[in-house]
């Protein structure tokens, strides 16, 4: 059993797969940060400084006591936590879009070698030419 876990293990498609999900998970957090710290803010200024992050419906919300302890914690729908993860979802669907594209036009060029058109006959020599000619005029006469 042993042996046979470790055939399955080390195989290669496994190792590709653990090393693809890595570099997956740090390119998304790549990209998440782009999201919240690059584009997300320009959305904010041209909607005078909100934070989507912040967006939410109150459904109920917080009771605290006297001393100002939460007694029940606020009940709410995060929606402005939606919108960013749609667009960190975009944002990483485009990038790996055009990065497949990229890896398949580089595939294609590798796997298929340019294929050469037959070339044409050579033209005839001027030697060529004038047997044929006589041979024609002879039919002729």
């Amino acid at each position: 059993m042993w042996k046979e876990f470790k055939e399955f293990a080390f195989k290669g498609n496994v190792l590709d797969m653990s090393i693809g999900v890595i570099i997956g998970t740090a390119f998304g957090k790549i990209v998440t940060s782009l999201v919240n710290d690059i584009i997300m803010p320009f959305f904010g200024f041209f909607t005078a400084g909100t934070d989507f992050k912040a967006l939410k419906l109150v459904l109920s919300p917080a009771v605290t006591n006297a001393e100002g302890a939460v007694v029940k914690a606020e009940s709410a729908i995060l929606y402005g936590n939606f919108i960013q993860n749609i667009f960190d979802f975009f944002i990483i669907a485009l990038c790996i879009f055009y990065f497949v594209r990229q890896i398949s036009k580089l595939k294609k060029k590798t796997e298929e070698p340019a294929v050469e058109e037959p070339a044409a006959p050579p033209a005839p020599t001027t030697e060529e030419l004038l047997t044929e000619i006589r041979d024609l005029l002879k039919q002729q006469g």
